[in-house]
């Protein structure tokens, strides 16, 4: 079988964030099929159209790591139940120039973990529409919104066994959902 890439991005800056801890226990866990590529989004400018003909640097990295996955994993916070900005700044850029978007019919999962009761439930919710609208088809189960107990991480940075073979199942599923829907 052969290796599909998937460009990783974490919608969050913070660097103990526990969503790139989340994003570090599903690359050790997943399956050889899968290579996931980090993409870094925190040197993105703001989005402002009036550079759509002259990216930075930064920008056109982003479009080119986009562009050359097979498919895109989103692991995101809920900040005020929603998308933080930063996530909602890097699919803009990739999004633009109208026309040009890196993300159209680029198979995509979403994932998250949340102190928060409701874990990343509307952040996941809000960011379905956003990649409806960008033509992306959205892997819908199993849904995975994870609440971060205390201990949720042990100091190695793993998690439980349970929540262990919830992630297993779901790259497994996600890794049918690139291939079944990857053009």
């Amino acid at each position: 079988m052969s290796i599909l890439k998937i460009a990783m991005i974490v919608g969050s800056l913070r660097t103990a964030s526990l969503n790139r801890q989340l994003a570090n226990v599903v690359v050790k866990l997943t399956p050889a099929e899968l290579k996931f590529s980090p993409v870094r989004i925190d040197d993105l400018p703001l989005y402002n159209q009036d550079d759509d003909d002259t990216p930075a640097a930064c920008v056109t990295r982003l479009r080119h790591e986009i562009r050359d996955a097979d498919g895109v994993l989103f692991v995101t916070p809920e900040y005020n139940r929603s998308i933080p900005g930063v996530l909602k700044n890097a699919i803009d850029h990739g999004s633009r120039p109208r026309g040009k978007s890196v993300w159209t019919s680029k198979p995509a999962g979403i994932i998250g973990v949340s102190p928060g009761r409701m874990g990343t439930a509307l952040a996941q919710q809000h960011l379905r529409n956003v990649l409806a609208s960008l033509d992306m088809p959205t892997l819908a189960m199993p849904e995975v919104f994870l609440l971060a107990a205390d201990g949720f991480f042990d100091a190695a940075g793993n998690v439980d066994a349970q929540t262990q073979k919830l992630l297993q199942d779901w790259t497994t599923r996600f890794r049918h959902w690139v291939t079944t829907n990857r053009r």
